[in-house]
């Protein structure tokens, strides 16, 4: 599922293509869903809010989308419109303003709503790590008063919206904090360091389309753990490892090193795993 930095990217590819002028074409393709008739309004702005994007449109029209896994928004001029690139099951939104279509692809939500009644769809969710409305001070509080796991609770968009496994796997190893220790056992300093680091990556990762925490934007140098198991650890050389964490069914996956991350997950067997497909670098960053 994309973090909070791709779907901000995708927000404003969006705003810059369609906001401030009259929309050309507005078809909501999915189900029963139904767009009122906007040929002519414009775009106010669309805007990220953690993983969830929001198109407003003038007359009080919101249409929010949700990437989901394998949900796109693609912006394309009208004269390198691909032929056949608007049909499709896959396709189920289309805007076109300005010279310009933006085209959403196997979304994994699509609604249309009053502009006034958005908080129905999004006001579940915690501060925005990339929002207006980022206070690090309440994230910091509230996850230290949270007694799961903390790799579970930076999962949780209530907590905190815009993290995703990336993000998490990867601010935990370069605190090297085990993903398994109790939240509300690490203490508000240990806490802050976490919501500090988690806030830069991401802030950084919102300006470029290869988001990176290593500092490198080659094939397969990207991230230190994540999707990394089997492999040797950049730091130390152990193999990354791989387990579930949280409740099913909302559990994930959590990649992790056991050497600099205080050992095995709790349900961790400690066998051998097969890397996922990731080539071998040559040595570990230091």
């Amino acid at each position: 599922m994309p973090e909070g930095d791709t779907v901000f990217r995708a927000a404003a590819r969006l705003h810059r293509a369609l906001a401030g002028v009259p929309l050309t074409r507005a078809e909501i393709r999915w189900g029963e869903r139904s767009l009122p008739d906007v040929i002519g309004r414009q775009t106010l702005e669309v805007v990220a809010r953690g993983k969830h994007i929001l198109h407003r449109i003038e007359g009080g029209i919101t249409v929010h989308s949700h990437l989901r896994m394998e949900g796109t928004w693609r912006v394309v001029a009208d004269d390198r419109l691909r032929p056949g690139e608007l049909r499709g099951h896959a396709v189920r939104a289309i805007f076109g303003a300005a010279g310009y279509i933006a085209i959403g692809r196997k979304l994994g939500m699509l609604d249309v709503v009053r502009t006034a009644r958005e908080q129905a769809l999004v006001g579940h969710l915690g501060p925005d790590i990339l929002g207006d409305d980022w206070d690090p001070e309440i994230a910091t509080a509230t996850i230290a008063a949270d007694p799961r796991p903390i790799g579970e609770v930076l999962l949780d968009q209530r907590v905190l919206a815009g993290i995703g496994t990336m993000y998490d796997a990867e601010t935990l190893f370069l605190e090297r904090i085990p993903p398994w220790s109790a939240a509300d056992g690490l203490g508000e300093q240990t806490i802050r360091r976490v919501v500090d680091r988690a806030h830069r990556l991401l802030m950084i990762g919102k300006e470029h389309d290869i988001p990176t925490t290593t500092g490198s934007r080659r094939r397969g140098e990207e991230v230190y753990v994540h999707a990394r198991s089997g492999l040797e650890c950049r730091r130390c050389g152990t193999p990354v490892r791989v387990a579930m964490i949280g409740r099913a069914p909302q559990d994930r996956t959590m990649f992790y090193c056991p050497s600099c991350q205080g050992g095995l997950a709790p349900h961790d067997n400690g066998e051998q795993q097969t890397p996922l497909g990731h080539r071998r670098t040559r040595k570990p960053y230091r």
